[in-house]
Parts: structure tokens; sequence; C-alpha cells
């Protein structure tokens, strides 16, 4: 943790997660608001909605492969290790959720699923709201592990004596 080198394997994880924290917490709250506007799906909200949402799924595989980078390393500093695998679950379970809504969105915009629009868009939505709450989690427990268990910003004593 004293290598004062920026490019860092371990740094490039902070540096690919807060795009996809911000872009799938605005597809989620246009999506929302979507629901209560009009429900084709070509109005702005559900455009705005679906590129927000295709590119924050990437983002969130994106961060999960810096994140597998960043776990080798970080993981042999840390006092409890299980708050590293707690963000690690909630990351995949956000990732798998955003993805099911990605490709559901995706299949009704490009015709490929014609069972009941609307049906498709209130499961898109839930799945992203339910994606929203790992997401949460996700990004508690990811302050811990920087914050309270030095995952690359405090240096515990020898003997983890603060802990």
């Amino acid at each position: 943790m004293s290598d004062p080198n920026f490019w860092r394997t371990e740094v490039w994880h902070p540096l690919t997660v807060h795009f996809p924290i911000a872009l799938l917490l605005f597809a989620t709250i246009f999506k929302l608001v979507s629901l209560f506007i009009r429900q084709t799906k070509d109005t702005f909200w559900q455009r705005t909605a679906a590129v927000m949402l295709y590119f924050g799924c990437l983002g969130a595989w994106v961060s999960i492969y810096t994140g597998d980078l960043a776990d080798g390393i970080v993981s042999r500093n840390l006092c409890d290790p299980t708050v590293l695998k707690q963000h690690e679950i909630a990351a995949y379970n956000l990732a798998y959720l955003f993805s099911a809504a990605t490709v559901l969105d995706l299949g009704q915009r490009l015709n490929l699923i014609r069972f009941k629009p609307k049906g498709i868009h209130l499961v898109v939505t839930l799945l992203m709201l339910v994606g929203i709450w790992f997401l949460i989690r996700a990004g508690h427990s990811g302050a811990e592990v920087v914050y309270e268990q030095a995952g690359g910003v405090l240096v515990p004593t020898a003997d983890c004596a603060g802990f």
C-alpha cells in the first residue's frame, strides 16, 4: 500500500466503479419516471434510460473485472476479509440483475420480445430497483473495505490493533 505509483493494479477498480454507479442509478430513476409519463419505448425518458442502462451494465462488468484484479492485492491487507466477500457478492448480484434488465429491454427494443410490452417494462424496472438495492450494499461494503479495512487508503498496524 505504500507504493507511490498511481498506476497500481488495485487503483483501476476505483477508477472504473464510479461511472456505472452513476449510470445505473440515473437509468433507474429515468425508467421510473417513464413509468408515470408514457408507456411507449420511444420517449426521451425511455431512450435515455436504455442508453444509461446498457453502458452502466457494461461498466458494472468492467468494474467486477478490475475488482477481481484488486482483490488479490487488497485482500492480503484486510483484517476482516468477509467484508470484501460481501462486497463481491453484492457486486455480482447487481451485475446479474442489471444484465437481465438489459437483455429484456434490448430484446423489447429490437422487437425480439413482443410479449406484453407494459409487463416487460415493469419487470425491467423492478429488476433495476432490486439492482439498486445491491448497488447500495456493494457501495457500502466497498466503503468499509476502503475506509475501515485499509483497502488502499488506511495502512493498519502489523497487529491490526485498531480493529
